[in-house]
């Protein structure tokens, strides 16, 4: 996909952090986009800071596990923009503390958000991404943690894995197709994650758990801009990468546990076996 231009993208998460940037950025190559947020003032916010005679920009109220706004948001958008040719499924939240201190309540609400946020996109999107075909993109938005299990975010660990897995299968099932698929997979960045509690449902907030108010992470020396991660993203979407790493300062961590990984096998493999498996499997 060399060019952006004149393609809409559907874009979850859209009001802040990386959906906005990303959302900015698309905008600047000639695409058209759809803001899909949960936060209906930010949304209102994001849709006026990209206003332009460039791009025609709509927006949609929606809760990514809720799979019948999903249905509705998308329908509004085809009919809008006359297809959506990039799926950006990006919305994420964040639950973090130590395992003993974890409720279901913290799995429910990441897991429903991160994880079954991005199987609704999918799944409500793939008929329209399939009937564009070649012209299609689906980009996932998982973490460096769905390649590296870290201390006190096994919810979060737990859903970013599960989205990077979903995405090299979705890579394998729809390259017959045409269709393509990337999986972003950024460190830190200067984002509001840390405030993502401020949408979490009543029936999901644990007893204790304060009403936090929306504001950006601080910044950090070590943090990413979310403006220049989208650059990064885009231009690896471009170039039609699968593998969206955005974050150098983690690839010796991610080797030493596929190392790890490999090592760990024992024996020596049978021809006829390997032969099998490699059935299952788009090598990279």
């Amino acid at each position: 996909m060399t060019t952006l231009k004149g393609k809409t993208a559907f874009i979850t998460g859209a009001a802040s952090g990386i959906g906005f940037a990303l959302a900015k950025g698309l905008v600047a190559e000639g695409a058209n986009v759809v803001l899909a947020d949960i936060e209906a003032s930010a949304l209102a916010r994001a849709a006026a800071a990209l206003a332009n005679d460039r791009a025609k920009i709509t927006t949609a109220i929606l809760d990514v596990t809720d799979r019948a706004q999903f249905a509705t948001a998308r329908d509004a958008a085809i009919a809008a923009h006359g297809g959506v040719q990039l799926l950006f499924n990006n919305a994420g939240v964040n639950a973090a503390g130590p395992a003993p201190s974890l409720t279901f309540n913290d799995w429910d609400w990441v897991l429903g958000v991160n994880l079954g946020g991005v199987v609704n996109g999918v799944q409500t999107f793939l008929p329209e991404l399939l009937r564009h075909g070649d012209k299609a993109h689906l980009v996932n938005t998982a973490s460096v943690g769905g390649l590296l299990g870290m201390r006190a975010l096994a919810p979060y660990n737990a859903s970013k894995f599960g989205v990077v897995g979903l995405s090299e299968a979705l890579r394998a099932d729809l390259a017959p197709h045409g269709v393509r698929v990337s999986v972003l997979c950024p460190g830190i960045v200067s984002t509001a994650l840390g405030s993502s509690a401020r949408n979490r449902p009543d029936a999901l907030r644990n007893a204790d758990a304060a009403v936090v108010t929306r504001t950006e992470d601080a910044p950090s020396p070590v943090a990413m801009s979310a403006d220049e991660l989208a650059v990064f993203a885009l231009t690896a979407v471009k170039e039609d990468r699968f593998w969206i790493v955005s974050h150098p300062e983690f690839r010796a961590l991610v080797a030493q546990r596929n190392d790890a990984l490999v090592a760990a096998y024992q024996g020596m493999a049978e021809p006829v076996k390997e032969t099998a498996m490699r059935e299952l499997i788009v090598p990279f």
